[in-house]
Formats: C-alpha cells, structure tokens, sequence
C-alpha cells in the first residue's frame, strides 16, 4: 500500500510539471500567447527549472530545446524513481538501463503532447459554448488552428457547424494506440 501511494505520488508530481514545461515548449512553438492566466501559470511555474536549463542547453533553429529536454528528463527521472521503488536493478546494465529509460520517457512525451492538444480541443470547445468572449479563447485557438487548418480544408462547415475538431479527436485517438502498444512493449523489456 505505501509502495502503491508512493508511485502515485511521484507520477502525478512528475506528469504535473512534464505537462507544462510541454504547455511552454508548445506556447512558444506555435507562437501562443503568454499573456493570459494560463501563460502566466505556465511561465511562473516553469522559470525554476527552465531558465538554469537554458544556460546550458541553446536554442536551436528558434525551438526551446531547454523546455523540452527538461520535460524529457524529468520524465526519465519519474520513472527511474518508480522502477527503483518498485525493485528493478538498475545495476546490471546502466547503459541498456538509461536507453530505455529514454524512449520510455520519449513515448511518454509524445503522448503527453497529445494529450494536451485533446484538452486544448476540449477547452476550445467547452469554451466557444459557454463564454465564447473569454480571454483564455485566444490561447486554445492559437494551440489547435495549426492542427485544424488542413481538416478544415477538407472537411467543410455542415450547416455552420464545424466538424474539424472532432475529426481531429478521433485522428489523435487512433494514433494514441499505436503509441500505447508500443510503449507497452519497450516497457516490457523491464
């Protein structure tokens, strides 16, 4: 039981802040703006590890390769504290260890990264039926019209209504799949 809360713990920790030091890669990437309540949560809980990684990490071509190999290994770092916790021996062999640890946590961000785009979509959405004035409206817009644009070109409005969103749901599930087996079976090799 303490070993059960123990990895809970960690996991929500860790998958807390991995979620928006990608929330901050990702505002950057797609030119969201920063100056909304989201923004601002994102960049005042994010400077503590972001800024000393910038110091040694460049930017390269205009990405914050900072962001994201913190919230890379962050992620490692949650799950080598999990599989210790759990007994794995990492000692045997480190170097296949930490290759794994990797692309575990490699898996782990690009379905993080999906996962975040479904609740962009979903906030978009909820919003534009609740408050469609609401000044975070801007922020979901800017994260999911890159992903929109091409749907909408070729699924248009039926009767006003725009069905790219929820085509875009569906893509993105069918591609979380996939990605879970084959997490699954590098996971395995644990």
């Amino acid at each position: 039981m303490f070993l059960q809360i123990t990895v809970f713990l960690v996991e929500t920790v860790v998958a807390f802040f991995v979620y928006l030091l990608l929330a901050r890669f990702y505002f950057q990437l797609l030119r969201v703006p920063f100056r909304n309540q989201i923004g601002e949560f994102i960049m005042r809980t994010t400077s503590w590890i972001v800024l000393p990684a910038r110091r040694l990490v460049p930017a390269l071509a205009g990405l914050d390769v900072a962001t994201w190999s913190a919230a890379w290994l962050l992620q490692a770092l949650g799950l080598f504290i999990i599989y210790a916790l759990r007994g794995w021996e990492f000692g045997s062999a480190p170097g296949i260890a930490l290759g794994l640890l990797l692309g575990l946590a490699l898996f782990d961000l690009l379905r993080f990264s999906i996962y975040l785009l479904v609740f962009a979509l979903l906030m978009q959405a909820v919003l534009s039926w609740v408050n469609p004035h609401t000044p975070l409206g801007p922020a979901f817009d800017a994260f999911t019209r890159p992903f929109l644009r091409p749907i909408r070109r070729l699924v248009p409005p039926i009767a006003n209504i725009d069905l790219s969103p929820l085509v875009l749901l569906v893509a993105l599930q069918v591609v979380l799949i996939p990605l879970a087996h084959f997490r699954g079976l590098l996971a395995g090799l644990f």
